[in-house]
């Protein structure tokens, strides 16, 4: 019954006005209410601060400064070897395997397509079929920066709006098509093992989206489907990323969804749904030397 009822609320929450406000709040410098916030977060989430660039309270003016944290050079070693790919972020494998000619499993009982992921763009759909996908969900505690698997040139980024529900495992085990429902931003990679797709799902009190090449994605809200092409020649103006390299940010974490075409990548044996991932870790080695 309670679990219902939380479930209930969520769908109540007026979650976009909430993470709006959340937003403009963590981006203030409210000085020592910020202080304040930072250390309770600190305390409550156990934040291992160590291992930041900026190891002090005292070195962040706002909320969001301190959220999307850099980490010390070498606190997140990345697999150097050709054929290993590279975990995207900090987090926690919410699922991962094989896409059932064009279904995705979320959790037990639901699966959603890959058509509705990627905005009913059904052709590029259509490459990802009996793909590999891998969700990897950010907890308030992790490290906010998401990371090149592998290296790609980008084609393509389009913003999808949508829901803003909550992507805590109670949440995806209990609200069907939610990574298909909510705000999400899909960015395209042409590779040396084909196309690579890596998804930024947005959330509740989730303030903003960033990419390294265009900054904050969905800084107004306004429902707007938006879609950028990019060059896929290795020109001056194309945006290439290598492994290991940052791609994006979560303002107040997420989930990252990536996608990769059939026969071309066999993922760790060690990475389990539940198991902890670290961003530069070995994710996945391609097929082409196995």
């Amino acid at each position: 019954m309670l679990e219902k009822i939380k479930i209930r609320l969520q769908c109540l929450l007026p979650k976009q006005s909430v993470t709006i406000l959340a937003g403009w709040f963590s981006d203030k410098n409210a000085g020592f209410i910020t202080l304040w916030i930072i250390r309770l977060f600190v305390k409550v989430y156990k934040v291992n601060m160590n291992e930041a660039k900026k190891n002090k309270f005292t070195d962040y003016q706002t909320f969001n400064d301190f959220f999307v944290r850099s980490l010390q050079d070498d606190a997140r070693p990345v697999v150097t070897e050709r054929h290993q790919l590279a975990q995207p972020a900090d987090g926690i494998v919410s699922q991962l395997g094989s896409i059932q000619n064009n279904q995705i499993f979320q959790a037990k009982n639901y699966y959603y397509t890959l058509e509705a992921l990627l905005a009913g763009n059904y052709l590029l759909a259509d490459k990802f079929r009996y793909g590999k996908f891998i969700t990897t969900y950010l907890s308030p505690r992790d490290y906010h920066r998401v990371h090149m698997p592998y290296d790609g040139l980008l084609n393509e980024m389009i913003y999808v709006p949508g829901d803003l529900f909550s992507v805590s495992s109670r949440m995806v085990a209990t609200i069907p098509n939610l990574f298909a429902r909510n705000e999400r931003l899909i960015c395209v990679f042409k590779t040396g093992i084909g196309l690579i797709i890596q998804i930024l799902v947005g959330a509740t009190i989730v303030g903003s989206i960033e990419t390294v090449w265009s900054g904050t994605i969905n800084v107004q809200r306004k429902g707007v489907f938006k879609c950028w092409l990019y060059s896929d020649k290795a020109t001056e103006k194309a945006i290439f990323l290598k492994k290991g390299e940052e791609m994006g940010r979560f303002k107040l974490g997420s989930t990252v969804i990536n996608l990769f075409e059939y026969n071309t990548i066999r993922f760790n044996s060690l990475l389990l749904p539940g198991c902890a991932t670290r961003m530069g870790a070995l994710l996945a080695e391609t097929l082409e030397n196995n």
